[in-house]
């Protein structure tokens, strides 16, 4: 089982050519853990974020073929259960409704660690470590 779950963001930057500094961390990332987990709701993310918003856009062959790639990785599928789990923590810690859902789609992983820039470093929430891979 991975250890390591990644947030959207982590992915991102592997695409974002504006911040070569992140492009070169978010690829370290993710040649450090090769086994790390992913869930359809961060797949989804990272696919609009990289044809909608970044500059240059990915086009969007580009974009489903590196997806393939993504989902090799270990992804943790959206259901009705992770939703309702995450409402709970969404109340409970507070937060946005997507960010419990990543938390808790990387505790159902028996994720112990998730990598984002969207949360407080060092916080724990639901037995998970939040680390900022780009914290100097």
């Amino acid at each position: 089982m991975a250890e390591v779950f990644l947030d959207t963001n982590v992915l991102v930057y592997a695409f974002d050519t504006s911040d070569e500094a992140k492009r070169t961390r978010a690829f370290a990332v993710l040649t450090d853990h090769p086994d790390a987990v992913i869930s359809t709701q961060v797949l989804l993310e990272w696919f609009t974020i990289v044809t909608r918003k970044l500059t240059p856009t990915l086009p969007l062959a580009d974009a489903v073929t590196a997806m393939g790639v993504l989902a090799r990785l270990d992804v943790v599928p959206a259901d009705a259960d992770l939703a309702l789990r995450a409402a709970r923590t969404s109340v409970e810690a507070q937060l946005s409704i997507w960010d419990a859902m990543v938390i808790e789609a990387a505790a159902i992983a028996g994720c112990g660690t998730i990598l984002t820039e969207d949360l407080n470093d060092g916080q724990v929430i639901r037995g998970v470590k939040v680390i900022n891979p780009f914290a100097d």
